[in-house]
């Protein structure tokens, strides 16, 4: 993932942008939205991540925390991008322009941006070595962006455990879904600036107990004090680019690269400590969990029938 905990945190970080800023809506997804429209659809989007992927190994976990993202840029609308939990972190807008052209020429006016996030997620996840997953579509593009409540509805790295939960159940996915998306932090990188003060100033001017001393000693080697906040490290130290269950692993090493990641695991009690477990004993059971709560999150209030509008432009309302 990039440099932000939940997405796409899944995607994770961006998750309950959708629930902030769509409308509810009674209509239902379906996996055959454009059967008969665009049947090449998850073709089209698969081909362009994979060329992407041969030459920027990070693109995945980038279209992940797109997902859901709604990448307004415009004078009159202030966009979710520029929001202080995703600025400067966000990227792979411009592989998204690319997908959104590819489908323009196969069938013009059809497939949503929106859409088209869902597909490039599942295609960068199974491109990745992980789960495969049918996208429900039918999505339709939002007419607005909310700013303001993506700088404060957005969990944070640093953000505790029962806030996270709290937001999570807020827009209806449960804390198998949040161990779940977690998981998204098997890939991709993360900016010093999300885990420093784990390394130096945690409690009383000393790093987090929880870190294992030898990560923290690699760590404190990437990330010096008062260095370069935008350094990348990656989220997962074992399997960078590869989509497998070693998150959970490492988490059971006390080497979960942000707070939230480690919280997880390391608070005693807590409910996420056995979906953990199970997680880490069993990529199967994490890639078939990943997968459905990719689904449920994809199920977040999204815009369908006649609301919305299918963008021309990713980037921009129609017409602006």
């Amino acid at each position: 993932m990039p440099s932000l905990s939940f997405s796409t945190y899944l995607v994770l970080k961006a998750i309950t942008i959708a629930a902030l800023t769509l409308y509810p809506s009674n209509a239902q997804l379906s996996t055959t939205f454009y059967a008969s429209t665009c049947p090449n659809v998850s073709s089209i989007v698969r081909t362009v991540v994979q060329q992407v992927m041969n030459s920027d190994s990070r693109i995945g976990a980038s279209l992940i925390h797109l997902h859901f993202m709604i990448a307004l840029s415009s004078d009159s609308i202030q966009s979710e991008k520029d929001a202080g939990p995703n600025a400067n972190s966000a990227r792979g807008y411009d592989v998204v322009d690319n997908i959104k052209t590819a489908v323009e020429n196969s069938c013009s006016g059809v497939v949503s941006c929106a859409d088209i996030l869902a597909l490039a997620a599942e295609s960068s996840v199974s491109l990745s070595g992980g789960p495969s997953w049918d996208v429900p579509l039918g999505r339709r593009d939002s007419l607005t962006a909310n700013r303001a409540k993506a700088n404060t509805a957005l969990p944070s790295p640093s953000e505790g455990l029962a806030n996270i939960m709290a937001k999570f159940s807020a827009v209806g996915l449960d804390t198998t879904d949040l161990v779940a998306l977690s998981g998204a932090h098997t890939f991709g990188r993360a900016q010093c600036r999300t885990f420093s003060n784990r390394l130096y100033n945690f409690s009383g001017g000393n790093p987090d107990p929880t870190l294992d001393s030898s990560y923290l000693a690699a760590l404190q080697q990437t990330c010096p004090q008062n260095g370069d906040g935008t350094k990348l490290t990656n989220l997962d130290p074992s399997s960078a680019d590869t989509f497998d269950n070693k998150y959970f692993t490492n988490l059971h090493n006390n080497r979960g690269l942000l707070q939230s990641d480690q919280e997880l695991f390391s608070t005693t009690g807590s409910v996420t400590v056995s979906i953990v477990n199970s997680l880490s004993s069993d990529q199967s059971a994490f890639f078939d969990s990943f997968a459905q709560s990719m689904i449920n999150m994809g199920n977040i209030s999204p815009l369908t029938g006649s609301k919305g509008e299918i963008r021309a432009d990713c980037k921009k309302v129609n017409g602006s």
